[in-house]
């Protein structure tokens, strides 16, 4: 999408998916995150904003999540609002909504609403619990969700509490990408035979469906069903995180042998390594592995193993990533408008994505978006004069 002098844009964008029109209705979390990702993609993505805003106290300026996205103001409590959302549902191919079960029928923009003024409509809803289900009307959050599931009870050390991993796991990872995943493949579908459907992404079945793997080990009995005691969870000697001497931590991934010999070299201690095999020298294994890692800055661990097979990467900081000379050569940062911010991902050879806009402020796009999806409906009588 160009962006013009006024802040306007035009409808169709760069990516695969310009010309696919969503709208958004607005919400917090994997709902926005998921509708910038189709943004990012090329889809016309006008977000739906409630008068006076709400969800979390963000400056709308520096809420990335709204980026390359249009924004109108719509009281759905209102007598005419729900009529002006299905103005624009009827001329749309995508609707994106994460209210609690039920609350989108009340407002009178349920499904069943939408879908009969737009029988190819893709109707996706994002929610933790899902639509149905005990816990399908109550509150939650990212963490409650990852427990239930099993998927924060992995991380972390055993004898400590689960570590969070931020709200990465459940409300993106198992949230906003399957939401995705489920509307392209329900827009493929409705292209071919013209007829919409609802997708319910609920993000315990996400998060719960991303330990497919861990699953079948433990089936096969290759894992062990609690923290720190594993190959991937950070019970493993030569695949986890060590300090050094300035603070600083490195990461170690050396699972296959090739790898693990490499580290070992570089590291300084072939000749004083357990058998890697060894499950019952783990322990000293570790100790060894963390007391070379003391010995030097992170930095100068960074230059030992750099280029190398050691699959050795230090930690970064999120201030300090973007500067990483593998990412800065990729572009895996860019910088737009004053923010610095991941670049869309993944990458298409034909038809490359881009941040083509900053966060879009609340209300700000009625006369592009009424004048663009012909909803002249979205405009006051003021504005239209």
């Amino acid at each position: 999408m160009a962006v013009t002098g006024n802040g306007n844009r035009e409808a169709s964008g760069p990516g695969p998916l310009a010309g696919v029109r969503v709208v958004e209705l607005a919400g917090i979390g994997p709902g926005p995150f998921a509708a910038m990702l189709l943004a990012d993609l090329g889809a016309d993505v006008v977000r739906v904003d409630r008068p006076g805003g709400g969800g979390l106290a963000v400056d709308p300026a520096y809420d990335i999540t709204n980026r390359s996205k249009r924004s109108v103001l719509v009281d759905l409590k209102s007598a005419d609002g729900p009529a002006r959302v299905l103005d624009l549902v009827e001329r749309a191919d995508v609707l994106l909504e994460g209210f609690r079960p039920g609350v989108a029928e009340r407002l009178g923009v349920g499904p069943a609403e939408c879908q009969a003024r737009n029988p190819k409509l893709v109707y996706g809803r994002m929610t933790g619990w899902g639509q149905e289900g005990p816990l399908a009307e109550t509150a939650g959050h990212d963490i409650a969700y990852i427990a239930v599931t099993g998927a924060l009870g992995m991380i972390g050390n055993p004898g400590e509490p689960p570590a969070v991993p931020a709200n990465l796991v459940g409300d993106y990872a198992g949230g906003s990408l399957y939401l995705v995943i489920g509307v392209l493949a329900a827009l493929h579908h409705a292209r071919a035979t013209g007829t919409g459907q609802v997708v319910d992404a609920a993000i315990v079945d996400g998060t719960a469906h991303l330990t497919a793997m861990i699953h079948g080990m433990m089936a096969a009995g290759g894992w062990q069903d609690r923290r720190g005691a594993n190959l991937l969870d950070g019970g493993c000697p030569f695949y986890g995180t060590y300090e050094t001497s300035d603070g600083q931590y490195m990461a170690v991934g050396a699972l296959e042998q090739q790898f693990y010999d490499t580290f070992v070299e570089l590291l300084g201690i072939k000749d004083r390594a357990p058998a890697r095999k060894d499950l019952a020298r783990w322990g000293e294994l570790r100790e060894a592995v963390a007391a070379r890692f003391r010995t030097r800055t992170r930095a100068q661990w960074t230059a030992v193993f750099e280029g190398s097979d050691a699959c050795v990467a230090p930690v970064l900081s999120l201030r300090e990533a973007p500067d990483h000379p593998h990412l800065a050569a990729r572009g895996t940062f860019t910088d737009f408008g004053g923010i610095v911010q991941p670049a869309p991902a993944p990458r298409f050879s034909a038809t490359p994505g881009a941040v083509t806009g900053g966060p879009a402020q609340p209300g700000a796009h009625a006369a592009s978006v009424a004048a663009d999806w012909d909803v002249p409906a979205l405009l006051g009588k003021e504005e239209e004069n």
